[in-house]
């Protein structure tokens, strides 16, 4: 009986942006003030429509589920990248990456549903005639 190697890996090893170190504070800086406005600007629009009565049709409802799908959507993986870059670190665990893929797919899979019930919630709006 042949036997292989045996050795098993618990971690992987991520691939950054670069690895010049004079480029990974300009890498870090835009990287986290990307974040900060795509978590920010979501947040406002939930704010928004729960703020707002006006607001409080399904159309908004669906855009605010949108942005909540957004900020957990980029929360999944930036966070990660902004850590190895600070700390030089490229490893992570086999039990993070399949949580980090789990949790990319579940907000891309929430994503895709409430774009589509926004654009259905939104379609009277457009041509009001053709669905009485």
């Amino acid at each position: 009986m042949e036997r292989g190697n045996q050795t098993g890996t618990g971690n992987f090893i991520l691939l950054g942006f670069s690895d010049d170190p004079d480029l990974q504070p300009l890498l870090f800086g835009l990287l986290l003030s990307m974040y900060l406005v795509t978590v920010l600007g979501n947040l406002l629009i939930i704010l928004a429509t729960i703020s707002d009565s006006h607001l409080h049709t399904p159309m908004y409802f669906f855009l605010s589920n949108l942005s909540l799908a957004d900020i957990g959507f980029t929360s999944t993986t930036v966070p990660k990248a902004l850590r190895n870059i600070q700390t030089q670190s490229k490893v992570i665990t086999f039990a993070g990456c399949i949580s980090q893929i789990c949790s990319f797919f579940v907000f891309a899979c929430q994503d895709n549903l409430c774009r589509g019930h926004t654009l259905m919630a939104a379609a009277p709006s457009w041509q009001p005639l053709s669905h009485t």
